[in-house]
């Protein structure tokens, strides 16, 4: 499992954990504080009415004509209270009243439970003993909700003379506590959304130093050239500097023994070609023969000379982590440079060089490099066309930069080639004499477009020969 992952996983797990124990105990109690305040201020009714009862009554006699009336009048009256969420327009109070043996002789339901004995009714069966007597039960014409009904007791001259309930429904209660709940549960849900959202950003900012160094260190094993990513002044910022300075002692230790072993296998030819043509000219030579072999030397050399060099050069490039000096270059400058260059090798191949495109479009970059890799790339493509052939140069004006197009007619490239191109030393004869180049060109121009942030392509075309693409960043200046 990725670190992003658990980070995630542990914040949902300690919100989880966190919220639901709070979140169950609080709604349990909203629900029974709402009922703590439905019942006390019954038991003030309970009381108060209980007191009128009995200042109402004769002796030991309840007078229950007054809270007919009282009743009978509130029934009549039409009002409306906005509580809140809540409009509420008619008293839902029950009330009734017992004598001192428990039977009913005042029901505010229109006298519906009058004579019924309700002695063993909580409410009243613990007033009648001398204790706080409450009960809550299901309303008669809805199951599902239930009346909270407070007794206390009527008292003349300190004598118990009846009981007086009063009951009220629990369902306004139950849709103040409803909308609490679902407040307190919103409230807490997008809490935990916020905090989950903090989490992923925190597990980003987290974990994204780590996958670039990750991606820098799978660069480093591809061979890829890629600069240390910047992370700031942090403890990741330090190890990716270990990284690189890794990549670069590594990268030294082997670019030192793969040079040693490929400069010593391509200069081991040529140092035999030499060695053998000196010691044949110490034999008695034809003059014909005498200058063959100073070609073959001269020839030779040459070639040595031009490893040496590439390689020297190749060196310095891959050492390079960027551009020293950025210039503007203007790319109409550049093809007339570049075509100076090679007409003595398109003359001696009757050649011609079509430049097409926008000439008038910029570059940024190191001017030399930069005409370096066109000139191996049209060296390339002059080598391999037939004679009596055209080359086409096109100059293409993108968004981001400019896109050289070198289009030769020649055999192509084989399949087995593709993947070796750009290897050093790697070359494939030419057509006519079926000598090879040192295989350092592709190789170069592979370094100079990686410096400079650009790309290089080869493409077999249909109609035959090679497409090589070049791309180059845009002026900024």
């Amino acid at each position: 499992m990725s670190i992003r992952r658990r980070i995630i996983l542990g914040i949902v797990l300690l919100l989880g954990a966190g919220f639901y124990v709070p979140i169950s105990f609080v709604v349990d109690d909203i629900e029974l504080r709402y009922r703590e305040s439905t019942e006390e201020p019954l038991v003030d009714a309970a009381r108060v009415l209980a007191s009128l009862a009995a200042a109402s009554a004769d002796h030991d006699k309840l007078d229950i004509d007054l809270f007919r009336a009282g009743f009978a009048q509130v029934r009549t009256q039409v009002f409306s209270a906005q509580i809140f969420g809540l409009i509420k327009n008619k008293v839902d109070w029950h009330v009734y009243i017992t004598d001192r043996t428990g039977i009913v002789v005042f029901d505010s339901d229109n006298g519906r439970d009058e004579g019924r004995d309700y002695s063993q009714w909580r409410d009243v069966h613990r007033t009648l003993r001398g204790d706080y007597g409450a009960r809550t039960s299901p309303m008669e014409n809805d199951s599902d909700r239930k009346m909270l009904y407070i007794a206390a007791p009527v008292l003349r001259d300190g004598n118990l003379i009846g009981v007086l309930s009063v009951g009220k429904p629990t369902y306004s209660a139950d849709q103040f506590t409803q909308a609490a709940q679902n407040k307190f549960i919103l409230g807490s849900t997008l809490v935990c959304l916020t905090l989950i959202a903090i989490g992923l950003l925190l597990s980003v900012w987290v974990t994204r130093p780590i996958l670039c160094l990750t991606d820098y260190a799978r660069a480093i094993r591809d061979g890829r050239r890629v600069n240390r990513p910047a992370l700031g002044s942090s403890e990741m910022e330090e190890l990716g500097i270990a990284f690189e300075q890794m990549r670069d002692a590594l990268a030294g230790k082997r670019y030192v023994e793969n040079y040693v072993q490929t400069l010593t296998h391509e200069i081991k030819s040529p140092l035999s070609a030499i060695s053998g043509a000196v010691e044949l000219l110490g034999e008695e030579l034809s003059p014909a023969q005498t200058q063959t072999f100073l070609r073959n030397i001269r020839q030779e050399s040459g070639r040595i000379g031009r490893i040496v060099d590439n390689l020297l050069l190749l060196s310095s490039l891959e050492s390079r982590k960027y551009i020293d000096t950025q210039k503007p270059i203007v790319v109409q400058n550049l093809l007339d440079e570049l075509e100076k260059t090679v007409m003595p090798l398109l003359t001696v191949k009757r050649l011609d060089l079509e430049i097409l495109g926008n000439r008038n479009c910029m570059l940024q970059g190191e001017p030399n490099l930069i005409r370096m890799a066109l000139l191996n790339v049209v060296q390339n493509a002059i080598d391999f066309s037939p004679e009596n052939g055209t080359i086409t140069l096109r100059a293409e004006r993108l968004d981001d930069g400019v896109r050289f197009a070198v289009l030769d007619r020649g055999p192509g490239i084989p399949d087995y080639a593709f993947g070796r191109v750009f290897e050093r030393f790697y070359s494939l004869k030419r057509p006519g004499d079926g000598r090879k180049s040192s295989g350092l060109g592709l190789s170069l121009v592979r370094e100079i477009t990686a410096l400079h942030q650009g790309d290089i392509r080869l493409e077999n075309r249909p109609e035959g020969g090679v497409s090589a693409s070049l791309f180059f960043p845009a002026s900024r200046a």
